[in-house]
Formats: C-alpha cells, sequence, structure tokens
C-alpha cells in the first residue's frame, strides 16, 4: 500500500505538466464601497470607470443600476432587497446594462422586471436576452397604421376603433373600470394571433391576481405575458417593469408578430421615479417630479409601432393608463401623456355610478388613427352612431326637466336610449365583430326601436346564440371581410326582424305567462 508521500508524488507527477502551460497573469478589478444606502438607494464611491446605466453588484447577491454619475459618487437604483446592504459594503461593477430573458419561453409566465419568476415555476429557459432600455423605431421603419385591434367593446370598436400599432390613453378616476377595458381588450385576443403583455405597475397583489385568473380563466394565457412590480416590491424593479415588458413585447414584434401591451399604470410609475429622484437628491420640477418626467415615458411609448414590411411587419400596441383625481384630465401627469398618445379614452366616474358601464365618456374620447383602421362591415354601419349618440345625450338634458318635447325629438331620444342599452356591456365578455354589425345594424335599421326599452338587454344578450342557429354567416366576419352588400343586410335584417318580434311578446317575468 502506496505512502501518503507517494500519492502526492504521482498526483504532482501528473498535474505538474498542466501547471506548466498554465499562464498566470495580473487582472485589475475595481472594487467599490457604500457610503449611503437607505429608501431603495445607494450612493456608492470607489468606482470610476463605471457607466450609466450599468449594473452593479452588491454584497449579498442585490443587483442596483448605476442612474447618477457624479465625480467621486455613484447613485443607484437598488433592484432587490436593501436589507443586506449596508454602509460600507463592497460593490462590483458588471460591465453590462440591464438585460431581460426574452422569447417565446416567457408566454403564459409571470416575471418580474429582471425576468425572475413570480409563478412558483422554474425559471425562464431562454438563450436570448435584450437590454430594458431600447431606441424606438426610426420613422423610416415604420409603416402606416392600418389594420384594427378590436377589444370585443362595441362603445369603443365602433366609436373610439384601435390600430395595431397605435397608443391609445385609459384614463380616469380609480375605480371607474381603467383595469377592466385593458382586460377585456386581452380576453378578446383569444381568438386572434396577437400576444398579449401585462406589465403591473405599483398594484396591489391581490389585484394583480385576480387579473392573471381573468385571463387564465377566460383568455388564451399560452399566449400571454405577465411582467409584475407589485406595490411591495423594491422602488428600483417598479420602475424598471414597463421597460422591461416593452423589451419581452418588442422580441415579438420584431419577428413580424402582434403584441398588445399594457401599462397599468403609469400614474404610479411616474410617482415611483419621483420618489427615486428626491432620494438621489435631483432637482425637482412642477409637482416635486423631475425635470425629465416627460422623457421617462415618451421614449417608452415611442417604441409601440407598426414596422414596415421590409422590417418584418409586426406591431407593438400600447394601452397606457392612467389615474386622475376627482376627472381632473387636466393635471400634470395625465397632460403628459394625452399629449404622447394616439388618443385617449376617458371613463367618467358619474356614468359608472349611473351603473353605466363601460363608463366611457364618448364626448372625451377619441382615437387619432383607429378611424382608419376601422374593420369595413363595422365603419359601414357606425358612421352617424357617435353623432347620434351626441344629439341624444344634449336632448336628454332638456328632458330632465320636464319641458314638453314635439313627436320628432321624442323619437330621437328613445332611439338614444337604445343606443345607450345597446352599448352597455357585462364585464369579461367582449363580443365578437359580427355579433356587433348585428347589434349596429339592428339600431341603424330601426329594428330596436319597435322593442320595448326593458327588452334591448334581453335581445343583446340573447342574439348571438340566436345568429349561431339561424344566421351563422354575420358571426364568421373578421376585421378583413368586405363591407356587407345591400342584399346581405336586408338578410340580415329580416332575420334581426324575426329574433326582435319573438322578444317583444315575451314577458319580462316567465311567471307571468299564467
Amino acid at each position: 500500500m502506496p505512502t501518503l508521500s507517494e500519492e502526492l508524488g504521482a498526483w504532482a507527477h501528473q498535474v505538474s505538466p498542466q501547471l506548466s502551460q498554465l499562464r498566470v497573469q495580473p487582472q485589475l478589478e475595481q472594487i467599490g464601497r457604500v457610503r449611503q444606502v437607505g429608501d431603495g438607494v445607494a450612493l456608492v464611491e470607489g468606482l470610476p470607470g463605471t457607466r450609466l446605466d450599468e449594473l452593479l453588484l452588491f454584497e449579498g447577491g442585490v443587483r442596483g443600476l448605476a442612474v447618477d454619475l457624479a465625480e467621486n459618487l455613484i447613485g443607484c437604483v437598488l433592484l432587490g432587497d436593501a436589507s443586506a446592504v449596508v454602509a460600507g459594503s463592497e460593490v462590483r461593477g458588471s460591465g453590462e446594462v440591464a438585460r431581460v430573458p426574452v422569447g417565446e419561453a416567457l408566454l403564459g409566465r409571470v416575471v418580474n422586471a429582471l425576468g425572475t419568476p413570480l409563478d412558483d415555476k422554474p425559471a425562464v429557459a431562454s438563450d436570448a436576452f435584450a437590454p430594458i432600455e431600447q431606441p424606438a423605431p426610426m420613422i423610416v421603419e415604420r409603416a402606416l397604421v392600418t389594420r384594427p385591434l378590436a377589444t370585443g367593446l362595441m362603445v369603443i370598436d365602433a366609436m373610439i376603433p384601435l390600430g395595431r400599432g397605435q397608443r391609445e390613453l385609459i384614463i380616469g378616476d380609480r375605480g371607474t373600470g381603467k383595469t377592466a377595458i385593458a382586460l377585456d381588450a386581452i380576453i378578446n385576443q383569444r381568438g386572434t394571433d396577437v400576444i398579449c403583455v401585462y406589465a403591473a405597475v405599483g398594484q396591489k397583489a391581490a389585484a394583480v391576481a385576480r387579473v392573471i385568473e381573468a385571463v387564465r380563466q377566460y383568455g388564451a394565457p399560452e399566449r400571454c405575458l405577465f411582467v409584475v412590480g407589485e406595490a411591495s416590491a423594491a422602488p428600483g424593479l417598479q420602475w424598471l417593469t414597463p421597460y422591461a415588458a416593452c423589451s419581452m413585447a418588442e422580441y415579438f414584434m420584431h419577428r413580424g408578430r402582434d403584441v398588445l401591451l399594457v401599462f397599468d399604470d403609469l400614474t404610479k410609475h411616474a410617482a415611483v421615479y419621483r420618489q427615486l429622484s428626491l432620494l438621489l437628491r435631483r432637482p425637482p420640477g412642477r409637482e416635486a417630479y423631475p425635470g425629465d418626467i416627460f422623457y421617462i415615458h415618451s421614449r417608452l411609448l415611442e417604441r409601440a409601432a407598426h414596422l414596415a414590411p421590409e422590417h418584418g411587419g409586426g406591431s407593438l400596441t400600447a394601452l397606457p393608463i392612467a389615474e386622475t383625481q376627482e376627472g381632473n384630465i387636466s393635471a400634470y401627469i395625465p397632460t403628459n401623456l394625452i399629449s404622447i398618445t394616439d388618443g385617449q379614452i376617458y371613463l367618467d366616474p358619474r356614468l359608472f355610478q349611473a351603473d353605466q358601464k363601460p363608463a366611457v365618456d364618448v364626448g372625451k374620447s377619441v382615437s387619432r388613427v383607429g378611424g382608419k383602421t376601422q374593420a369595413a362591415p363595422l365603419q359601414a354601419l357606425a358612421e352617424s352612431l357617435r353623432l347620434e349618440y351626441a344629439q341624444f345625450l344634449e336632448l336628454e338634458v332638456f328632458t330632465r326637466f320636464g319641458t314638453m318635447v314635439d313627436e320628432r325629438t321624442r323619437k330621437v331620444i328613445e332611439h338614444g336610449r337604445r343606443i345607450r342599452a345597446v352599448l352597455e356591456q357585462r364585464q369579461l365578455s367582449p363580443q365578437s365583430l359580427g355579433l356587433q354589425v348585428a347589434l349596429l345594424h339592428a339600431l341603424g335599421s330601426g329594428v330596436l326601436d319597435t322593442l320595448p326599452l326593458e327588452r334591448i338587454d334581453a335581445f343583446r344578450d340573447g342574439l348571438a346564440a340566436w345568429l349561431r342557429d339561424h344566421f351563422p354567416a354575420v358571426l364568421l366576419l373578421n376585421d378583413r371581410s368586405a363591407t356587407l352588400d345591400a342584399a346581405a343586410l336586408a338578410a340580415l335584417g329580416s332575420a334581426l326582424q324575426e329574433f326582435a318580434a319573438g322578444l317583444s311578446g315575451a314577458p319580462e317575468n316567465p311567471l307571468e305567462q299564467s
């Protein structure tokens, strides 16, 4: 049995050729120190070679982002639990900017701004990474917005239509249904090829869980991605969440896919950025927001586009959400976002309290692009809808004072009430294009004017099932279909009259049949 010295000698003889080939060279590594830390930010010294937006590695595995470069100090936003970071601890530079995993492996997952899973599943298996901050497509790389993006909500698709590649702001007071509209738009893509990305910024964990559960139950979760920076997350992660979600969505856009991206919401994002900026001792401006508060949102929303065919032809449609206080859409952040986007959908709290849902104020809402992309069958029937509804709302104000009206005015008011009843819609039940076309034709042809107002809800709710059995051709319409000709409209009108005739004689309560 060989002795220990003999074993060591044999091992050294085998390893020595390898050691002789090993070249040891000096390597320079810069190590900084934390001077001050607190409330999600840190001041670091001793890293003169750090670049702007570089990732820094702290003791304990916490990462940070260098956002301020002074002569001797670096202002850093922490991207994790700051309890392990203390004054005097070591900091190293990574030499890289913040990147997130991108690709098909993300679909169906719930991750944070750095791509870390939040759904108790294994880490995302992706070989591709993209910087969180990327330049927006240039004008020469863009194409006109030509194809609609259906939300399944008639009040939007008929009067405030959206196009693929558009940026449409959803704005309103708290609790008026802003997230519900975005959620219905996501669910409505279950029958399309659109990929949906939902970015939650500063939302409660329970609210985010409800959105995810609704998509899993009613939508197509296998084509959805959830990027979450909830209220309990580090401020730095909340701030990066919309940029990370945009990079993940751009991966699909550059490969010719259509993507719907929801930011919920940018008002809280602005508040988080104000908090970080004040902690980093940046000069405050109006309402204590930093001077570049407009730029942080404009550089984000400008990344939404419809690319030209030679660049893949994909699109990224952005639906940012903003919260107002007591309906004040002229506040600082709302006006900034309105000026950046291509229109807004305004939700009126008075309509919401009157149980008019979705509580969309048609007068204050506008789509500056989507009107050119509206589906042809819908556009032909919705041309006068907005004007008729506006006339009704104006006349209805006078009738509340008990004013005597003539027969013509009475007919306008009765017709307007039926428009309002048709525009009402339950949450999580988006309507197909064919159903919307049938409802609009029923309005325009006067079919609903002969139906009692209390039966309009039954007509709207039962129409889809009846058409499926008696007139299925209309339910096959899509955004590429041509305008219905006179013969098709006449046949549809006859079918609608038949359905309405069956409802007009039916009692509201089945017990009344006796």
